[in-house]
């Protein structure tokens, strides 16, 4: 397993698995008695040519294309292991798409700081961690793009970011990704 910092990069090919976990902390926003939980959602969001050309999220399980499922929404990040998961099969995508955004937001709007344990991690098809970005920052916005997958010739490259946006929604999320092109 590597683990990336923000900025660095890792060569992909083929099956992708992209897995988000988190927990909330105590007391999860300013009004919270204690039990209210946090509702983070991953999303894939596709761009071709600096345009926005599909979604795969929560409410829409797949893009066009196929290449990307989204295989269902926790509401709660309750439980051990990956919360959400998304599939990404790379020879799959097609050809006018050049980059693919993992974003992670905050459905209910609040922050990014009042999650613990929160990260992206990627398995290849054997189910193999192969790259793991944790998000330990205590992000003040609702949304935060965990990494960039860009087509690199043949292949493709993760990115690791971890650029928070004010993203609660991931349709609200062309103009914060389009300035990460």
């Amino acid at each position: 397993m590597i683990e990336l910092g923000i900025g660095q990069e890792l060569p992909l090919t083929g099956r992708l698995r992209m897995g988000v976990g988190w927990d909330k902390t105590p007391n999860a926003g300013p009004l919270s008695t204690g039990v209210r939980n946090v509702d983070l959602d991953a999303s894939a969001v596709q761009f071709g040519g600096g345009r926005l050309f599909d979604i795969a999220f929560y409410n829409n399980a797949s893009t066009r294309d196929g290449s990307v499922v989204h295989l269902g929404d926790n509401q709660t990040g309750a439980g051990e292991g990956d919360d959400e998961a998304i599939t990404i099969d790379l020879d799959q995508v097609h050809r006018q798409i050049d980059t693919i955004f993992l974003l992670v937001t905050s459905y209910q709007g609040q922050t990014l700081e009042w999650v613990d344990n929160a990260y992206c991690r990627v398995v290849d098809a054997e189910d193999v961690e192969i790259a793991r970005v944790t998000l330990t920052l205590g992000i003040p916005e609702t949304g935060v793009v965990l990494a960039r997958i860009s087509r690199d010739g043949e292949g493709w490259v993760l990115r690791a970011l971890g650029e928070p946006v004010p993203v609660k929604i991931p349709t609200e999320s062309e103009r914060a990704l389009a300035a990460l092109l």
